[in-house]
C-alpha cells in the first residue's frame, strides 16, 4: 500500500525530497564505481551483468518519485554538508580501497532511502530494502573475487591424489610433487575409514607446510579443519559453500565443481575462492555421463574471473587444447599419479603451463 505523502507538511515534504535527491545521486554514482571496477579491474562479465542489473532496478524504484520533484528540491548551494570533508575521503591507497569506499557509500545510500522513502511509498522502500540486500551479496562476492584472484594468482597446477595404501607409500609421492613444484594438493579419497583419512590428511599437512604448495581436503570440511588444511573443495551433492565455510571459517579456501555455466555462475555468487570446470575428457578416476568439454570451459574463461581450474581427463598431450580456451589452470590426477616418474610428469606440465 502506497504511502500518502500528502500527510507531510510541504516543508517536511521537500525536506525529504532534498535528502532522497542526495542519497539517490550518492548510490547511483557508487554503483556506477563499483560495476567500472567489475568491468575494468576484474574484467568479470559475469559480475558487471548482475551490478548493471541492479542499477537498473534502482532506477526502476525509484521513478514513482518524479525527477521534477527530486530536482526542484535539490538546493546544493544550501546543503551544509558539501563543505563537511575528511582527510580520509581523499585517501585512497589502490583499487580495492577505491571498491570498499564506493560499496560503503551505495549501502549507507540505500539505507537512507529505504528510511526516507517510506514516507513517499511504501513499496518502493520495500523494494529498497531487498535491493539493499543484493547489494550485500555482491560486497561479498566481489571481494571474494578480488582476494582469490591474489591468493590464487600463482596456482596454475592442482593434483589430486587418493590416500594410497599405506602412509609409507603416500609420503614419497607427496614430497615429490611439492618438491617438483605443484601449486595445490587435493586429498580425495572415498575408502578410507575416518581415523586412517585423517591420519593421510595430518601427513599431507606436515609434508606442505612450509612450502609453496597449497594442501585442499575433498569433501570433508570437518577434517580440513582437524587436519590444518589451507581448504576443502566440494561436489554439487555435498555441502553447500555456505555449510563448508561455516565449519572451516572465513580463511579457509573452498572450492566447488562445476558441470555447467549456471552451475559456475552460481558458485561464484555463493561465496566460493575458486571453481573446479569440467569434466573436460574421459578419466580414470571419476565416471561421468556427460562430458561439457572444451566448450565450457570457454564459456567459463569468457564470463569469469574467479580462479577456475579446467578437470577431468587432462594430460601432456591435450593441454594445449585446454590453454588455448582462455582458462590457465588446470587440476589433474592420473597424468601425474600414475606415471612412471610422478615429479617428471608434473614438471612436464608445469613447464607447458609456464610457457603458453
Amino acid at each position: 500500500m502506497p504511502a500518502d505523502p500528502n500527510r507531510l507538511s510541504e516543508n517536511e515534504k521537500t525536506r525529504v525530497l532534498r535528502i532522497v535527491d542526495a542519497a539517490v545521486n550518492r548510490g547511483r554514482e557508487g554503483l556506477r564505481v563499483v560495476e567500472d571496477y567489475a568491468r575494468f579491474v576484474l574484467d568479470d562479465r559475469h559480475l558487471s551483468a548482475q551490478l548493471k542489473r541492479l542499477r537498473h532496478d534502482l532506477v526502476a524504484l525509484l521513478s514513482t518519485v518524479p525527477i521534477e520533484w527530486r530536482l526542484a528540491a535539490r538546493e546544493p548551494q544550501a546543503d551544509v554538508g558539501t563543505g563537511v570533508a575528511t582527510p580520509s575521503e581523499q585517501n585512497r591507497q589502490n583499487t580495492a580501497d577505491v571498491l570498499g569506499a564506493n560499496f560503503a557509500r551505495l549501502e549507507e545510500a540505500l539505507r537512507t532511502l529505504e528510511e526516507f522513502g517510506k514516507l513517499l511509498d511504501a513499496e518502493m522502500a520495500a523494494g529498497l530494502e531487498q535491493l539493499r540486500y543484493r547489494v550485500y551479496t555482491l560486497h561479498r562476492v566481489l571481494e571474494i573475487t578480488r582476494t582469490s584472484c591474489r591468493r590464487l594468482a600463482g596456482t596454475r597446477l592442482y593434483v589430486l591424489v587418493d590416500g594410497r595404501p599405506s602412509r609409507i607409500q603416500l609420503e614419497p609421492l607427496v614430497r615429490s610433487l611439492v618438491q617438483s613444484g605443484v601449486h595445490a594438493i587435493q586429498l580425495r579419497d572415498k575408502m578410507l575409514d575416518d581415523r586412517t583419512l585423517l591420519d593421510r590428511a595430518r601427513t599431507l599437512r606436515r609434508l606442505t607446510s612450509g612450502s609453496g604448495t597449497l594442501f585442499i581436503m575433498n569433501d570433508r570440511p570437518e577434517l580440513a579443519v582437524l587436519s590444518r588444511a589451507d581448504g576443502v573443495h566440494v561436489g554439487q551433492e555435498e555441502l553447500t559453500v555456505k555449510d563448508a565455510r561455516t565449519i572451516v571459517g572465513p580463511d579457509a579456501l573452498v572450492g566447488v565443481s562445476t558441470h555447467n555455466i549456471e552451475q559456475a555462475e552460481a558458485a561464484v555468487l555463493d561465496g566460493a575462492n575458486y571453481i573446479g570446470v569440467g569434466p573436460t575428457y574421459a578419466s580414470g578416476t571419476k565416471q561421468f555421463d556427460d562430458f561439457p568439454g572444451l566448450e565450457l570451459l570457454r564459456l567459463v574463461a569468457a564470463r569469469l574471473r574467479l580462479p577456475a581450474f579446467a578437470i577431468g581427463g587432462i594430460n601432456r598431450e591435450n593441454l594445449p587444447d585446454v590453454l588455448r580456451t582462455g582458462l590457465h589452470r588446470v587440476a589433474v590426477s592420473g597424468a601425474i599419479t600414475t606415471a612412471a616418474d610422478p615429479a617428471a610428469a608434473a614438471r612436464e606440465l608445469l613447464t607447458i603451463l609456464t610457457e603458453m
